[in-house]
Protein backbone atom coordinates (compact mmCIF):
# COMPACT_ATOMS: atom_id res chain seq x y z
CA UNK A 1 0.00 0.00 0.00
CA UNK A 2 1.46 3.70 -0.67
CA UNK A 3 1.84 5.44 2.25
CA UNK A 4 -0.76 7.66 3.59
CA UNK A 5 -0.76 11.40 3.49
CA UNK A 6 -3.33 13.85 4.68
CA UNK A 7 -3.01 15.56 1.49
CA UNK A 8 -0.78 13.40 -1.24
CA UNK A 9 0.51 16.88 -3.43
CA UNK A 10 3.31 14.14 -5.14
CA UNK A 11 0.71 11.58 -6.61
CA UNK A 12 -1.31 15.08 -7.13
CA UNK A 13 1.14 16.39 -9.19
CA UNK A 14 2.39 13.52 -11.51
CA UNK A 15 -1.14 12.91 -12.69
CA UNK A 16 -0.61 17.03 -14.09
CA UNK A 17 3.29 16.86 -14.48
CA UNK A 18 3.33 17.55 -18.06
CA UNK A 19 1.31 20.42 -18.38
CA UNK A 20 2.61 21.88 -15.39
CA UNK A 21 6.43 21.49 -16.38
CA UNK A 22 5.66 22.76 -19.88
CA UNK A 23 4.03 26.02 -18.17
CA UNK A 24 6.50 26.40 -15.70
CA UNK A 25 9.37 26.15 -18.51
CA UNK A 26 7.89 28.72 -20.60
CA UNK A 27 7.71 30.46 -17.65
CA UNK A 28 11.88 30.88 -17.12
CA UNK A 29 12.72 31.04 -20.64
CA UNK A 30 10.60 34.54 -20.90
CA UNK A 31 11.57 35.35 -17.60
CA UNK A 32 9.12 37.19 -16.38
CA UNK A 33 8.75 36.09 -13.41
CA UNK A 34 6.39 38.58 -11.27
CA UNK A 35 3.39 40.31 -12.64
CA UNK A 36 3.78 37.68 -16.08
CA UNK A 37 0.65 37.46 -18.34
CA UNK A 38 -0.41 33.82 -16.54
CA UNK A 39 -1.17 36.12 -13.74
CA UNK A 40 -3.56 38.39 -15.29
CA UNK A 41 -4.68 35.38 -17.11
CA UNK A 42 -5.75 33.52 -13.76
CA UNK A 43 -7.39 35.82 -12.33
CA UNK A 44 -9.77 36.61 -15.16
CA UNK A 45 -10.66 32.85 -15.21
CA UNK A 46 -10.79 32.25 -11.25
CA UNK A 47 -13.22 35.28 -11.87
CA UNK A 48 -15.48 33.10 -13.99
CA UNK A 49 -15.31 30.41 -12.28
CA UNK A 50 -16.24 32.20 -9.04
CA UNK A 51 -18.97 34.51 -11.18
CA UNK A 52 -17.32 37.33 -9.38
CA UNK A 53 -16.19 41.01 -11.33
CA UNK A 54 -12.70 41.19 -9.53
CA UNK A 55 -9.83 38.91 -8.49
CA UNK A 56 -6.87 40.27 -7.63
CA UNK A 57 -4.35 37.80 -6.70
CA UNK A 58 -1.91 38.24 -4.04
CA UNK A 59 0.60 36.59 -1.75
CA UNK A 60 -0.77 34.75 0.29
CA UNK A 61 -4.08 34.42 2.28
CA UNK A 62 -3.19 36.29 5.11
CA UNK A 63 -2.42 39.15 3.31
CA UNK A 64 -5.73 39.04 1.43
CA UNK A 65 -7.47 39.54 4.66
CA UNK A 66 -5.14 42.53 5.66
CA UNK A 67 -5.10 44.03 2.21
CA UNK A 68 -9.13 43.77 2.27
CA UNK A 69 -9.27 45.11 6.30
CA UNK A 70 -6.91 48.23 4.76
CA UNK A 71 -8.86 49.11 1.57
CA UNK A 72 -12.26 49.15 3.79
CA UNK A 73 -10.32 51.59 5.66
CA UNK A 74 -10.85 50.44 9.33
CA UNK A 75 -9.17 52.72 11.74
CA UNK A 76 -7.14 51.38 15.55
CA UNK A 77 -9.55 50.35 17.64
CA UNK A 78 -12.21 49.50 15.24
CA UNK A 79 -13.98 45.93 16.29
CA UNK A 80 -13.96 43.20 14.07
CA UNK A 81 -16.39 39.95 14.31
CA UNK A 82 -15.00 36.32 13.78
CA UNK A 83 -14.77 33.00 15.30
CA UNK A 84 -12.55 31.90 17.44
CA UNK A 85 -12.28 28.82 15.87
CA UNK A 86 -10.37 28.60 13.08
CA UNK A 87 -6.51 28.81 11.68
CA UNK A 88 -4.54 31.42 13.63
CA UNK A 89 -3.99 34.18 10.53
CA UNK A 90 -8.01 35.12 10.48
CA UNK A 91 -7.47 37.12 13.72
CA UNK A 92 -3.88 37.79 13.27
CA UNK A 93 -4.22 40.32 10.72
CA UNK A 94 -6.75 42.09 13.11
CA UNK A 95 -4.77 42.69 15.71
CA UNK A 96 -1.45 43.71 13.06
CA UNK A 97 -3.74 46.25 12.27
CA UNK A 98 -4.86 47.42 15.81
CA UNK A 99 -8.28 46.62 15.49
CA UNK A 100 -10.23 44.13 18.37
CA UNK A 101 -10.60 40.55 17.25
CA UNK A 102 -14.31 40.05 18.99
CA UNK A 103 -14.41 36.10 19.08
CA UNK A 104 -17.67 34.24 18.99
CA UNK A 105 -18.75 31.09 19.42
CA UNK A 106 -20.10 28.75 16.35
CA UNK A 107 -22.71 26.28 15.08
CA UNK A 108 -22.09 22.85 16.65
CA UNK A 109 -23.04 21.35 13.32
CA UNK A 110 -21.41 23.19 10.48
CA UNK A 111 -18.03 24.64 12.43
CA UNK A 112 -19.07 28.12 11.55
CA UNK A 113 -19.94 31.28 12.98
CA UNK A 114 -22.99 31.16 14.80
CA UNK A 115 -25.26 34.13 13.22
CA UNK A 116 -27.37 34.56 16.73
CA UNK A 117 -23.36 34.99 18.86
CA UNK A 118 -23.01 37.55 15.78
CA UNK A 119 -25.82 39.92 16.64
CA UNK A 120 -25.17 39.45 20.80
CA UNK A 121 -21.53 41.16 20.12
CA UNK A 122 -22.25 43.91 17.96
CA UNK A 123 -21.47 47.60 19.44
CA UNK A 124 -21.46 51.16 18.35
CA UNK A 125 -18.09 50.12 17.46
CA UNK A 126 -18.49 47.11 15.39
CA UNK A 127 -16.99 47.27 11.66
CA UNK A 128 -17.47 44.21 9.95
CA UNK A 129 -18.03 40.23 10.15
CA UNK A 130 -15.27 37.93 9.32
CA UNK A 131 -16.95 34.41 8.66
CA UNK A 132 -14.79 31.55 8.12
CA UNK A 133 -16.21 29.12 5.32
CA UNK A 134 -14.28 26.16 7.76
CA UNK A 135 -13.49 22.67 6.22
CA UNK A 136 -15.24 23.20 3.07
CA UNK A 137 -18.79 23.73 4.63
CA UNK A 138 -19.93 27.71 4.42
CA UNK A 139 -21.39 29.95 6.66
CA UNK A 140 -24.90 31.02 7.38
CA UNK A 141 -24.40 33.54 4.49
CA UNK A 142 -27.94 34.19 4.10
CA UNK A 143 -28.82 35.06 8.26
CA UNK A 144 -25.05 37.00 8.15
CA UNK A 145 -25.82 39.26 5.39
CA UNK A 146 -29.09 40.20 6.68
CA UNK A 147 -26.98 41.16 9.87
CA UNK A 148 -24.67 43.24 8.23
CA UNK A 149 -27.12 44.92 6.17
CA UNK A 150 -29.27 45.77 9.37
CA UNK A 151 -26.05 47.50 11.20
CA UNK A 152 -24.42 48.70 8.48
CA UNK A 153 -20.94 46.15 9.02
CA UNK A 154 -18.59 44.77 6.08
CA UNK A 155 -18.42 41.19 5.52
CA UNK A 156 -15.29 39.69 4.52
CA UNK A 157 -15.37 36.02 3.59
CA UNK A 158 -12.60 33.98 4.74
CA UNK A 159 -12.78 31.44 1.96
CA UNK A 160 -9.32 29.60 2.24
CA UNK A 161 -10.30 26.43 3.05
CA UNK A 162 -13.74 26.47 0.71
CA UNK A 163 -13.58 27.75 -2.85
CA UNK A 164 -15.56 25.86 -5.34
CA UNK A 165 -18.56 25.44 -2.92
CA UNK A 166 -21.81 26.17 -3.77
CA UNK A 167 -24.32 27.58 -1.50
CA UNK A 168 -28.04 28.33 -2.43
CA UNK A 169 -29.85 31.18 -0.85
CA UNK A 170 -33.11 31.11 0.72
CA UNK A 171 -34.08 33.06 -2.43
CA UNK A 172 -33.08 30.20 -4.73
CA UNK A 173 -29.69 32.01 -6.16
CA UNK A 174 -26.96 29.67 -6.03
CA UNK A 175 -23.35 31.53 -5.65
CA UNK A 176 -20.26 30.07 -4.63
CA UNK A 177 -18.75 30.87 -1.22
CA UNK A 178 -16.63 33.90 -0.87
CA UNK A 179 -18.73 36.11 -3.28
CA UNK A 180 -21.21 36.98 -0.80
CA UNK A 181 -19.70 39.97 1.26
CA UNK A 182 -18.16 43.07 0.31
CA UNK A 183 -15.18 40.95 -0.31
CA UNK A 184 -13.99 37.35 -0.35
CA UNK A 185 -10.55 36.54 0.32
CA UNK A 186 -8.44 32.93 -0.09
CA UNK A 187 -5.40 31.17 0.18
CA UNK A 188 -3.98 28.98 -2.44
CA UNK A 189 -1.60 27.34 0.27
CA UNK A 190 -0.36 24.10 -1.48
CA UNK A 191 -2.58 21.54 0.51
CA UNK A 192 -5.69 23.96 -0.14
CA UNK A 193 -8.65 22.62 -2.71
CA UNK A 194 -6.80 24.77 -5.07
CA UNK A 195 -3.21 24.86 -3.96
CA UNK A 196 -0.07 26.39 -5.81
CA UNK A 197 3.59 25.20 -5.04
CA UNK A 198 4.52 27.71 -2.78
CA UNK A 199 2.42 30.55 -0.88
CA UNK A 200 -0.46 32.53 -3.20
CA UNK A 201 -3.65 33.92 -2.08
CA UNK A 202 -6.25 36.56 -3.49
CA UNK A 203 -9.05 39.18 -3.18
CA UNK A 204 -12.77 38.92 -4.59
CA UNK A 205 -15.23 41.40 -5.03
CA UNK A 206 -18.06 42.95 -7.52
CA UNK A 207 -17.36 46.23 -6.09
CA UNK A 208 -15.72 48.50 -9.02
CA UNK A 209 -14.15 51.01 -6.69
CA UNK A 210 -13.09 48.36 -4.09
CA UNK A 211 -11.25 46.29 -6.33
CA UNK A 212 -9.59 49.43 -7.73
CA UNK A 213 -8.47 50.38 -3.97
CA UNK A 214 -7.48 46.86 -3.29
CA UNK A 215 -4.94 46.68 -5.90
CA UNK A 216 -3.67 49.91 -5.04
CA UNK A 217 -3.22 48.82 -1.50
CA UNK A 218 -1.26 45.35 -2.85
CA UNK A 219 0.73 47.82 -4.70
CA UNK A 220 2.60 49.97 -2.12
CA UNK A 221 -1.04 52.08 -2.11
CA UNK A 222 0.07 52.97 -5.55
CA UNK A 223 -2.17 54.72 -8.20
CA UNK A 224 0.33 55.10 -10.89
CA UNK A 225 3.52 54.31 -10.70
CA UNK A 226 6.15 56.44 -8.31
CA UNK A 227 2.70 57.78 -6.69
CA UNK A 228 1.85 56.38 -3.40
CA UNK A 229 -1.37 58.30 -2.31
CA UNK A 230 -1.48 56.19 0.97
CA UNK A 231 0.28 53.35 2.83
CA UNK A 232 -0.05 49.99 0.87
CA UNK A 233 1.73 46.50 1.21
CA UNK A 234 4.06 44.71 -1.25
CA UNK A 235 1.78 41.46 -2.05
CA UNK A 236 1.39 39.51 -5.51
CA UNK A 237 1.23 35.93 -7.04
CA UNK A 238 4.25 35.54 -8.84
CA UNK A 239 4.20 33.87 -12.42
CA UNK A 240 5.14 30.51 -11.81
CA UNK A 241 2.02 30.34 -9.44
CA UNK A 242 -0.41 31.63 -11.70
CA UNK A 243 0.87 28.61 -13.99
CA UNK A 244 0.22 26.44 -12.00
CA UNK A 245 -2.92 27.53 -10.67
CA UNK A 246 -4.35 28.08 -14.01
CA UNK A 247 -3.82 24.28 -14.70
CA UNK A 248 -5.36 22.95 -11.66
CA UNK A 249 -8.39 25.36 -11.87
CA UNK A 250 -9.42 23.56 -14.72
CA UNK A 251 -9.28 20.43 -12.39
CA UNK A 252 -10.88 21.87 -9.18
CA UNK A 253 -14.35 20.24 -9.82
CA UNK A 254 -13.01 16.91 -10.55
CA UNK A 255 -10.73 17.74 -7.03
CA UNK A 256 -13.74 18.34 -5.17
CA UNK A 257 -15.51 15.30 -6.60
CA UNK A 258 -12.76 12.75 -5.22
CA UNK A 259 -12.67 14.66 -1.91
CA UNK A 260 -17.00 14.34 -1.72
CA UNK A 261 -16.53 10.76 -3.13
CA UNK A 262 -13.54 9.74 -0.02
CA UNK A 263 -16.11 11.62 2.22
CA UNK A 264 -19.30 9.40 1.29
CA UNK A 265 -17.34 6.48 2.06
CA UNK A 266 -16.16 7.93 5.77
CA UNK A 267 -20.15 8.96 6.04
CA UNK A 268 -21.20 4.97 4.94
CA UNK A 269 -18.55 3.57 7.15
CA UNK A 270 -19.11 5.33 10.42
CA UNK A 271 -23.48 5.92 9.96
CA UNK A 272 -24.74 4.71 13.08
CA UNK A 273 -21.66 4.80 15.08
CA UNK A 274 -22.25 5.95 19.07
CA UNK A 275 -18.55 7.36 18.78
CA UNK A 276 -18.45 9.36 15.68
CA UNK A 277 -20.47 12.39 14.73
CA UNK A 278 -20.16 12.78 10.79
CA UNK A 279 -19.48 16.40 9.20
CA UNK A 280 -22.83 17.79 8.86
CA UNK A 281 -23.93 18.88 5.01
CA UNK A 282 -26.70 21.91 5.04
CA UNK A 283 -28.92 20.76 2.31
CA UNK A 284 -28.35 24.20 0.48
CA UNK A 285 -24.82 23.78 0.44
CA UNK A 286 -21.92 22.05 -1.55
CA UNK A 287 -18.95 20.52 1.24
CA UNK A 288 -15.76 20.32 -0.10
CA UNK A 289 -14.19 18.73 2.40
CA UNK A 290 -10.88 20.65 2.59
CA UNK A 291 -10.77 18.09 5.82
CA UNK A 292 -12.94 15.71 6.98
CA UNK A 293 -13.66 16.14 10.86
CA UNK A 294 -15.12 13.90 12.80
CA UNK A 295 -16.47 14.85 16.69
CA UNK A 296 -15.40 11.48 19.13
CA UNK A 297 -17.89 11.15 21.27
CA UNK A 298 -17.34 8.36 24.53
CA UNK A 299 -13.70 7.92 23.40
CA UNK A 300 -10.32 9.69 23.73
CA UNK A 301 -9.58 11.76 20.95
CA UNK A 302 -5.95 12.15 21.51
CA UNK A 303 -5.84 8.29 22.47
CA UNK A 304 -7.80 7.76 18.78
CA UNK A 305 -5.02 9.53 17.25
CA UNK A 306 -2.12 8.05 18.74
CA UNK A 307 -3.69 4.88 17.68
CA UNK A 308 -3.82 6.09 14.36
CA UNK A 309 -0.34 7.18 14.10
CA UNK A 310 0.67 3.33 15.01
CA UNK A 311 -1.36 1.88 12.09
CA UNK A 312 0.57 4.67 9.66
CA UNK A 313 -2.75 7.01 9.51
CA UNK A 314 -1.71 10.43 9.82
CA UNK A 315 -4.83 12.54 11.55
CA UNK A 316 -4.89 15.78 12.48
CA UNK A 317 -6.31 18.02 15.02
CA UNK A 318 -7.45 21.37 13.73
CA UNK A 319 -7.42 23.59 16.17
CA UNK A 320 -6.48 22.65 19.43
CA UNK A 321 -6.11 26.08 20.86
CA UNK A 322 -8.89 28.51 19.60
CA UNK A 323 -8.35 31.83 19.23
CA UNK A 324 -10.17 33.39 22.58
CA UNK A 325 -7.60 30.88 24.43
CA UNK A 326 -4.16 32.34 22.96
CA UNK A 327 -1.75 34.36 24.66
CA UNK A 328 -1.37 36.65 21.78
CA UNK A 329 -4.24 38.41 22.11
CA UNK A 330 -4.06 39.13 25.93
CA UNK A 331 -4.92 42.61 26.42
CA UNK A 332 -6.42 43.74 23.70
CA UNK A 333 -9.77 40.97 23.08
CA UNK A 334 -11.94 39.49 25.66
CA UNK A 335 -9.66 35.98 26.51
CA UNK A 336 -10.21 33.40 28.16
CA UNK A 337 -13.83 34.16 27.54
CA UNK A 338 -16.81 30.89 27.88
CA UNK A 339 -17.31 29.82 24.40
CA UNK A 340 -19.03 26.54 25.16
CA UNK A 341 -19.41 24.95 21.53
CA UNK A 342 -15.98 26.20 20.68
CA UNK A 343 -14.24 24.84 24.03
CA UNK A 344 -15.96 21.36 23.59
CA UNK A 345 -15.09 20.84 20.05
CA UNK A 346 -11.23 21.51 20.69
CA UNK A 347 -10.91 18.26 22.54
CA UNK A 348 -13.20 16.13 20.57
CA UNK A 349 -12.52 17.13 16.78
CA UNK A 350 -10.44 15.32 14.14
CA UNK A 351 -9.93 15.23 10.70
CA UNK A 352 -9.08 12.20 8.58
CA UNK A 353 -6.73 12.03 5.33
CA UNK A 354 -9.13 13.12 2.40
CA UNK A 355 -7.35 14.37 -1.05
CA UNK A 356 -7.75 13.73 -4.45
CA UNK A 357 -5.42 10.24 -4.92
CA UNK A 358 -6.85 8.34 -2.27
CA UNK A 359 -7.42 4.83 -3.05
CA UNK A 360 -9.42 2.34 -2.00
CA UNK A 361 -6.87 0.26 -0.46
CA UNK A 362 -5.99 3.66 1.86
CA UNK A 363 -9.63 4.15 2.30
CA UNK A 364 -10.41 1.00 3.85
CA UNK A 365 -7.05 0.94 5.76
CA UNK A 366 -8.30 4.00 7.58
CA UNK A 367 -11.66 2.77 8.10
CA UNK A 368 -10.86 -0.41 9.54
CA UNK A 369 -7.87 1.06 12.18
CA UNK A 370 -10.85 3.44 13.66
CA UNK A 371 -13.72 0.74 13.79
CA UNK A 372 -10.96 -1.20 15.72
CA UNK A 373 -9.94 1.38 17.91
CA UNK A 374 -13.57 2.26 18.84
CA UNK A 375 -15.06 -1.64 19.13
Amino acid sequence: MVPIQMVDLKRQYNKIKPQVDAAMLEVLESAAFINGAPVQQFAQELGQYLGTRHVIPCANGTDALQIAMMALGFQPGDEVITPSFTFIATAEVIALLQLKPVFVDIDPKTYCIDPQAIEKAITPKTKAIVPVHLYGHSADMDSIMEIAEKHGLYVIEDNAQAIGSDYTTKNGITKKAGTFGHIGCTSFFPSKNLGCYGDGGALFTDDDALAAKIRMVANHGQSARYYHDEVGVNSRLDTLQAVVLRIKLQQLDSYIAARRKVAAAYDAAFAGSPYIITPYQAPNQVHVFHQYTLQVEGKDRNELQAYLAAKNVPAMIYYPVPGHRQKMFEGMTETNQHLPVTDTLTSKVISLPIHTEMDPEQLEHIIASIQSFLN
